[in-house]
């Protein structure tokens, strides 16, 4: 369940950072009611990041595969292999 809290709460940084470390998901920051900004902890971004680089590199190798550069494609998923140790 998102955790959506009004602008003034952030005064309080010490509950705010550990509300971010509790969960990986973000916390919803309101201003007048309205959406306003959205945090998180570092790991729960850096999580975020690492999923959207593996998705970019794998449509790139369908693209790849598509256009018969297959030892091209193959080379890249097994930098990315490597690189994460997956």
């Amino acid at each position: 369940m998102p955790r959506i809290i009004p602008i003034r709460d952030l005064k309080d940084t010490t509950a705010i950072s550990q509300m971010c470390n509790e969960s990986n998901e973000p916390v919803y920051i309101t201003k007048n009611g309205y959406g306003d900004m959205v945090i998180m902890s570092m790991k729960a971004y850096e999580e975020k990041m690492f999923i959207a680089d593996v998705y970019s590199k794998l449509a790139e190798a369908e693209v790849e595969i598509k256009e018969g550069k297959v030892s091209d494609a193959y080379e890249g998923l097994r930098a990315l292999r490597e690189k994460y140790g997956l």
